[in-house]
């Protein structure tokens, strides 16, 4: 096999209060890309998209991620990828773990399956730190693996796949940009013991919640104290969103990664399109232009494309 294409999934990180450790795939939106193997020890990329994304490589996050795979192998020959971007760049919903993880899943098909999904993280956390100046993989290890993922661990890399019951997502993307690094900025350094209290027991609530099926504990745990309070006033109509989907039936949600893209998690579809009309509500009584995605759980991240 010489190339492969493949669909490479948004996802959402934090999932409220899981900073930096817990993510999750959606079924949708997607990016495409395909992965060829060349004569070459390097990588070139080709952007098919609007994004004018860079193409050196080590400058993409693709390119970074698959420098880091070459670099674990002892062979002459390199990837082209081209990539045609759905996932909007600064959206909050892993555009540049769509690319990385993507890349890297393809090229390990090409080469029949060396490299193990763990290690296939590794390698898309090199392309991470382009992004966001942060080697984190609560965003590449759903992407991944697929479903729901708890990084225990960055070093070592210690990835949790985690059970979960029937889930809708309903995802707002407000086309603002807010990128990962300055969002990243304005967080506290310090926080108070009780803050981080709570928010270890919602964290394990949230676990909970999710390997018994208890959308009602689920709901309890989706609270943030610590960093929702501060990088929500980046968002326009934040609480709007959130406290009307509530309304309609949501169970729960937040900011997807650092925003500006709000989530909902709902137990039925129809609970999930009624949560749609009411973030619709909300923003088109503004000028603000908005994207919303309605999916499942993506159970099986990274996948191959039909041709």
């Amino acid at each position: 096999m010489k190339e492969i294409r493949v669909s490479a999934p948004a996802t959402v990180a934090n999932v409220v209060c899981g900073f930096d450790c817990l993510g999750f795939a959606l079924s949708a939106p997607n990016d495409e890309m395909l992965v060829r193997l060349i004569d070459e020890k390097t990588v070139r990329i080709i952007n098919c998209d609007e994004y004018t994304l860079p193409t050196e490589p080590k400058k993409n996050v693709a390119g970074a991620a698959l420098l880091s795979m070459l670099r674990a192998i002892d062979e002459d020959f390199g990837f082209e990828v081209e990539i045609t971007k759905h996932i909007k760049p600064g959206s909050g919903i892993g555009s540049s773990s769509a690319s990385a993880a993507g890349a890297v899943v393809a090229a390990n098909h090409l080469l029949n399956q060396r490299f193990t999904k763990r290690e296939l993280v590794e390698f898309a956390m090199d392309g991470e730190v382009v992004a966001s100046g942060a080697r984190h993989a609560d965003n590449v290890a759903p992407c991944v693996f697929g479903g729901f993922t708890l990084v225990r661990s960055n070093h070592p890399l210690d990835i949790v796949e985690l059970e979960f019951p029937p889930l809708f997502v309903t995802v707002v993307h407000p086309q603002i940009e807010v990128k990962t690094s300055d969002a990243r900025e304005i967080l506290k350094q310090k926080i108070a013991l009780k803050d981080a209290v709570a928010q270890w027991s919602n964290v394990a609530a949230l676990v909970a919640g999710l390997q018994k099926g208890d959308y009602q504990l689920i709901a309890r745990s989706l609270e943030d104290r610590i960093i929702e309070p501060i990088r929500s006033i980046l968002i326009p109509k934040f609480d709007e969103i959130k406290r009307e989907s509530k309304a309609a039936g949501a169970l729960g949600g937040g900011i997807s990664g650092s925003g500006p893209s709000i989530f909902m998690l709902s137990e039925t579809e129809t609970t999930a399109r009624a949560v749609e009309n009411a973030m619709r509500d909300v923003y088109a009584a503004t000028e603000i232009e908005f994207n919303i995605y309605v999916s499942p759980i993506n159970a099986s991240g990274v996948t191959i494309a039909d041709n």
